[in-house]
């Protein structure tokens, strides 16, 4: 078999993209697409632990990830931290939830827009809603509840931005809910929706959960799109908050290989593994393990010792059935 002789380290930008649209294509192509909700629960609320912890623990909230998991399976707030961080968590995972069933079956909510204003109040009416009832915003005046624009201006961030002035946020969200419909029509749609995230930050157009809103929205626009959500884990906070500056910058680039390389773990991690079935070829990627990684499974397959198959596309793949069978033979030795 064909020895893979790229360098090591990570792709570049082109290539992330190139490598997610091929994803996108054959997970489209050869399983059938993104499955629902509905269809595979157990994906998505695979996900849903993992956007709900990372997704909060980016702006602070110091539950750990099995105290996250007992929350939403369980109803249960295991540990001694404050009651607003269980309703933090709470609140954003009811906004997830909501926007992986909407996303791909909107019922009533349909519209010609990719993402309407009514959609965008609601989820942050559901993010913020229940950390609100026990810890509302010591700024808020009455008008500024869940769901409602911000009615007061914002200190520049750390990175010298400053968000406009509130009495611009109503005109400036329904000319950036407009500008949605560019991204269906993009040459690079991650990248658009980049685009998108980095111009509803700058906004800033409530008082607060910005920034949880903005993930959100984020995945609803990914998910509409036939990605997967995207969860940027507390790991990458710094590179985030460094996109965000290039965004505001008028650079996108950086952010949107950000949001690619999150779409490409999570269709890796959650989504190709569990719709593919053991018999299917599917990138290694899919096959990975902390003990058994893309290199490992690489040279085992260079060497002979595992089958697998080297596409036009350049890529290797194998199956889950040759992986185990394998991982068996290894351990009989």
């Amino acid at each position: 078999m064909e020895l893979n002789t790229a360098r090591t380290g990570r792709p570049p930008r082109h290539l992330v993209y190139q490598r997610l649209d091929e994803a996108i294509t054959e997970l489209r192509l050869r399983m059938g697409g993104l499955p629902s909700p509905t269809e595979a629960a157990d994906i998505w609320t695979s996900i849903w632990y993992q956007e709900a912890h990372h997704s909060t623990a980016l702006e602070g909230n110091t539950l750990v990830m099995q105290q996250v998991e007992q929350l939403l399976a369980e109803g249960r707030a295991v540990g001694n931290k404050d009651l607003s961080e269980y309703m933090e968590v709470k609140g954003y995972a009811d906004a997830a939830r909501w926007v992986y069933s909407h996303a791909l079956e909107p019922g009533e909510w349909r519209s010609d827009e990719i993402l309407s204003m009514t959609e965008l109040r609601h989820i942050h009416e559901l993010a913020l809603g229940p950390v609100w009832g026990v810890s509302p915003h010591r700024n808020a005046t009455d008008a500024e509840t869940p769901g409602s624009f911000r009615q007061h201006d914002i200190h520049p961030f750390p990175g010298g931005m400053t968000p406009i002035s509130w009495l611009e946020v109503p005109a400036a969200m329904a000319d950036w809910v407009a500008s949605l419909s560019a991204i269906t029509g993009a040459e690079n749609v991650v990248e658009a929706i980049a685009t998108a995230h980095g111009a509803f930050e700058r906004v800033h157009p409530f008082l607060d959960g910005n920034g949880r809103t903005g993930r959100l929205i984020l995945n609803l626009l990914l998910v509409r799109s036939g990605y997967p959500p995207a969860v940027i884990y507390t790991r990458d906070r710094a590179r985030y908050l460094r996109s965000l500056q290039r965004a505001d910058n008028g650079d996108s680039g950086p952010l949107g290989e950000l949001i690619a390389r999150s779409v490409l773990d999570s269709l890796y991690r959650f989504v190709v593994p569990a719709v593919a079935g053991p018999l299917r070829l599917v990138p290694l990627a899919a096959l990975a393990t902390k003990e058994f990684n893309v290199p490992a499974i690489r040279a085992a397959i260079v060497r002979g010792r595992l089958k697998g198959q080297k596409g036009a596309d350049g890529q290797w793949r194998s199956t889950r059935a040759w992986v185990d069978e394998y991982q068996a033979a290894k351990r009989g030795r």
